[in-house]
């Protein structure tokens, strides 16, 4: 017990480092995706019909975060460690390779959403559905998709920005851009999609409007804040002069970003040809995923940030030369994202009957949201333990794993044992909802032997003299 006790359990101060990066994470996120929910809550008072077509539309704007993500992964590695070895020039090259990354993906994606949204929204719709309903999907869907593409490019930036504020700590300015920003997308939410505080009745464009406003407001605080503090951020010194990048150090964060770009894009779509795997069961299932998964992303924010808080924490000091000192952190942060995230699964639990009330649908579609809330409330310590795994194999740059952990995971294994359930067979759908789901014990035991090997265990910056 004692030898557990000091591999597993850290003490006040460790705790105090974690809880003083994570808190200001997980408030962050909170609050976006609680006004997200009530964003969602609002929509679906409106009508299944644009419940359904903003919930579709959001499946892609979810593929575009989540790539933005992947893109400035490989970057914020190298950032991590040159932080922690206290090289601002470094540090420096990589957010203007950041900010590059993020460019580029916008106009890539935006191009592909103009041209072909009718197509893309049509994947998720089941042929067999009513066709008014079919058309009344399809038309919102369309109309907050052309409006939403405009918070790219400030969503891109943002991120760009935030990576780097926090992985020198200043955790808290991201929060305070996610609090300003949601307390006026709430409020515009309210007046332009129910025509209240004197705005027009504008029902699914308002709230695609309300949610661009947000994004830019977000932006502006972290990039406003971020030149306004050199003394702070020493890396935003000249950043804009000349914007070049060292060849060698390009080369290396093409090498090790690209594998983390291709895995959370392919990952992403996997998540999306799920979704569209289960759409083909009907509209009613769409309808009641995406009401299970406000609630879910909502509570599901704890163990996400503790994953971007173990790869700040593991890459600081990976990048100071701390071998020893991040094995022993990570043995602490793994025990400590479980225990948290069986504490959140417990939380969700009175809501699992109570929170699809809130939305003006059929009874059908309230039961399977009930249904689907539960069975992730259930999963989420395995998802909490999977993804702080991914986070550790990710902070020592070992990106090939990271690949292996997810991609090959999703598409060898997961993604051909939905579609075949999806397509192949008359399973119902709680069932295989159940299935899909649990797959990840898999993952888990792939976890737990890819993190032990210590494979992930090395400084990547000692030879990038910039």
């Amino acid at each position: 017990m004692r030898k557990f006790k000091e591999k597993f359990i850290g003490d006040r101060a460790f705790y105090a480092t974690v809880l003083a990066i994570l808190v200001p994470m997980v408030i962050q996120n909170v609050v976006t995706n609680f006004v997200s929910m009530l964003d969602n809550i609002m929509v679906g008072r409106l009508g299944t019909a644009q419940m359904n077509g903003v919930s579709i539309a959001n499946q892609f704007i979810f593929i575009f975060n989540i790539t933005i993500f992947g893109a400035i992964a490989g970057p914020t590695i190298f950032g991590a460690q040159f932080y922690g070895k206290q090289d601002h020039e470094g540090q420096k090259q990589t957010v203007r390779f950041r900010i590059l990354m993020a460019l580029v993906i916008t106009v890539v994606f935006a191009l592909i959403y103009m041209i072909f949204a009718e197509p893309l929204l049509s994947l998720y719709i089941a042929k067999d559905d009513d066709p008014l309903m079919i058309a009344e999907t399809l038309r919102y869907g369309k109309e907050y998709m052309r409006i939403i593409m405009v918070s790219l490019l400030p969503f891109a930036l943002g991120q760009a920005y935030a990576s780097v504020v926090r992985e020198c700590g200043e955790t808290k300015v991201p929060m305070y851009g996610s609090m300003a920003a949601v307390f006026v997308n709430l409020i515009l939410d309210y007046g332009l999609i129910f025509g209240k505080l004197g705005m027009p009745e504008m029902g699914v464009a308002g709230a695609a409007i309300a949610t661009v406003v947000a994004k830019f407001i977000e932006a502006a605080v972290v990039i406003v804040w971020a030149h306004r503090t050199p003394e702070r951020n020493r890396y935003i010194v000249g950043l804009y002069k000349g914007f070049a990048i060292n060849p060698h150090l390009l080369v290396q964060m093409i090498r090790r970003g690209t594998p983390l770009l291709i895995n959370e894009f392919l990952w992403v779509v996997g998540v999306s040809v799920v979704s569209q795997c289960y759409s083909i069961r009907g509209l009613d299932v769409v309808g009641g995923r995406n009401i299970a998964n406000v609630i879910t992303n909502l509570f599901g924010v704890v163990y996400i940030q503790i994953g971007s808080a173990t790869s700040i924490i593991l890459g600081n000091k990976l990048g100071a030369g701390k071998m020893e000192e991040a094995r022993d952190t990570d043995n602490k942060l793994l025990l400590f994202s479980i225990i948290v995230s069986i504490t959140v699964s417990v939380a969700m639990l009175p809501f699992v009957y109570i929170f699809p009330q809130l939305y003006n649908t059929t009874d059908e579609i309230r039961a399977l949201a009930s249904y689907i809330i539960l069975i992730t409330a259930v999963a989420m310590p395995m998802w909490a333990y999977t993804n702080t795994c991914y986070f550790t194999l990710r902070s020592g740059g070992r990106t090939g794993l990271t690949f292996l952990f997810d991609f090959v995971f999703a598409w060898a294994f997961q993604i051909p044992l939905c579609y075949f359930l999806s397509y192949h067979t008359d399973m119902n759908f709680k069932l295989l909802f159940a299935i899909i789901t649990y797959t990840e014990i898999v993952k888990v035991i792939l976890g737990y032997f890819m993190v032990r090997s210590d494979l992930w265990v090395q400084n990547i910056v000692d030879k990038e003299e910039v």
